[in-house]
């Protein structure tokens, strides 16, 4: 089997060379030699020249003669929920719905994110007594690492 050690220091080469803020979310190697790897970036988004370039670094410095190998590196992706740190750090300012372990959920607007927690600012109405109108309400959420089960970013297009 490929060594994942191998892999992520190639990856790290380039991702150094390039030095343009990229940063590795996921590299899985499958016992068949499917090696997967997900990149994202800290400001903006991964392009398809990022993409090809890691890919090639890893094709040109891996010997198929030694090892077949299949090769997919991509983009995190919006539809996969926030895995490491820097992407939380990215995402800061931008709403999100929280699933906990403990089955509930949060949806707002993460405003701090450190390894240990973030920080969700949720809205909502409620009724005040003595008032006519409904009052909204503003709440700081903070949510322990080790408590949160997926994190994704919602996507609107207002």
């Amino acid at each position: 089997m490929i060594s994942k050690k191998k892999v992520a220091g190639l990856i790290y080469d380039r991702i150094e060379e390039l030095d343009n803020g990229l940063f590795v979310v996921s590299l899985i190697i499958t016992t068949g030699n499917k090696i997967n790897v997900e990149l994202d970036k800290h400001e903006g988004g991964v392009s398809v020249k990022d993409c090809m370039s890691v890919s090639r670094n890893i094709e040109h410095n891996l010997d198929r003669e030694q090892e077949d190998f299949e090769l997919h590196v991509s983009s995190a992706g919006l539809d996969k929920g926030l895995r490491v740190y820097a992407q939380y750090q990215k995402n800061v300012g931008r709403d999100v719905v929280v699933k906990t372990n403990d089955d509930g959920k949060v949806e707002g607007k993460m405003i701090e994110a450190t390894p240990d927690q973030i920080t969700v600012q949720t809205t909502r109405k409620e009724r005040i007594e003595g008032k006519k109108k409904k009052q909204v309400i503003i709440e700081d959420i903070v949510i322990s690492m080790d408590k949160v089960k997926e994190t994704k970013i919602v996507i609107s297009f207002k």
